[in-house]
């Protein structure tokens, strides 16, 4: 993790050529330093070399289309991802954040509205980061079958590792925290991405599916008809 007191490094992986200069002068009036490629394979070369603190896709790109190199970053890192999207094209919106993307913007969009999404992001990493930072019993969560490793944001299925971007494991750590407790779509959207998001709320259930996919065969993320989703597995005498 980039140091706090550092200017955020982000990246900015568009074709679009009048886009980068503009961009990076505005994020600068906002403590952000904005990098930009405008190729996937010089983005993932860049990335590779590290010092990144987020990084902002557009889906439409020469080599690979955004969801593939989203897909790619995510083989090899949890850094924030925001997908820039075509107004409209809800679907571009499911997939980008089944992909393991942390936020989405539709295009044309509010240089603002993309600040705000990332000091959102940022801001959620660093309180993450803090937690950690606690006392070391606080930081394990160990259920029947599931352990849960928040220092090391690792999950263990039946001592099993589980590999999950960055989304799935914000997700079940959240229904870890309070277990049984009933989380509505919209309050993990909440508590997940920092804003409201309606139209979007419907991709709570995507990533749920794959959640539930990778925890299998554990049955531990219950459904409650118009309320929401729970984590219901007995806990261990561990931690």
């Amino acid at each position: 993790m980039t140091d706090n007191r550092a200017m955020p490094r982000i990246l900015l992986i568009d074709d679009d050529e009048h886009l980068a200069a503009p961009l990076a002068s505005y994020f600068s009036r906002f403590d952000f330093a904005l990098d930009s490629a405008s190729h996937p394979s010089e983005g993932l070369a860049k990335l590779s070399q590290g010092g990144y603190d987020a990084a902002i896709l557009d889906v439409m790109l020469p080599e690979m289309d955004g969801f593939a190199l989203c897909r790619e970053i995510r083989r090899t890192s949890d850094i924030p991802i925001v997908m820039l999207t075509a107004r409209g094209e809800v679907m571009d919106r499911v997939v980008g954040l089944e992909l393991g993307a942390d936020d989405y913007l539709p295009k044309p969009f509010e240089p603002r509205e993309l600040v705000a999404r990332l000091q959102t992001i940022l801001r959620r990493h660093h309180r993450a980061a803090a937690a950690q930072g606690g006392a070391a019993p606080a930081s394990r969560r160990e259920f029947e079958g599931l352990s849960i490793d928040l220092d090391k944001r690792e999950v263990l299925r039946q001592g099993e590792r589980v590999d999950l971007t960055g989304t799935e494991f914000e997700l079940l750590a959240l229904l870890a925290s309070e277990p049984g407790k009933v989380f509505g779509r919209d309050d993990i959207l909440n508590r997940l991405r920092g804003h409201e998001a309606e139209l979007y709320s419907r991709a709570v259930d995507i990533v749920i599916s794959r959640l539930r996919r990778k925890l299998e065969p554990l049955d531990c993320i219950k459904t409650l008809r118009n309320a929401g989703y729970a984590l219901a597995v007995g806990k261990s005498g561990a931690a």
